[in-house]
């Protein structure tokens, strides 16, 4: 049987606005993903020592506090750190083009907006897991 693809949903920072994040994990969930969910007001180093803890494949990390230049950075430093080189790190939340861009452009995976579709996502998920079993 294939390897199911785990996923880690977090929350960081002092956002307290997780109902995007639960959508996308019970999507992911009913899409065949194993998926832990880390609950609201994580650090960095708490969300990456979940998802070393649980041994994930992908970490995604809603934001919509305005934190995400901070946040996304230092999970990926501390990504770097444990070595987590074959875990994407992916994101959502109200964010700016021009964050996105300097954020994928630090190695942040894709980054998804308000309006995009739970399918999207999983299909982004699948075809890089897909890719790195390639």
């Amino acid at each position: 049987m294939d390897k199911r693809i785990r996923v880690l949903v977090a929350k960081a920072g002092l956002d307290g606005h997780d109902r995007g994040a639960k959508v996308i994990a019970a999507a992911l969930r009913d899409a065949g993903m194993e998926v832990i969910y880390t609950g609201l007001r994580k650090t960095p180093e708490m969300i990456v020592e979940a998802a070393l803890q649980e041994d994930v494949d992908v970490i995604g990390i809603s934001s919509l506090s305005g934190a995400h230049m901070t946040i996304f950075p230092k999970v990926l430093t501390l990504m770097k750190e444990r070595k987590m080189d074959d875990v994407l790190l992916f994101g959502g939340g109200i964010l700016p083009r021009t964050d996105i861009s300097a954020l994928n452009d630090l190695g942040v995976g894709e980054l998804f907006t308000p309006g995009t579709s739970t399918q999207t996502v999983i299909d982004y998920i699948r075809q890089w897991s897909a890719a790195r079993i390639a």
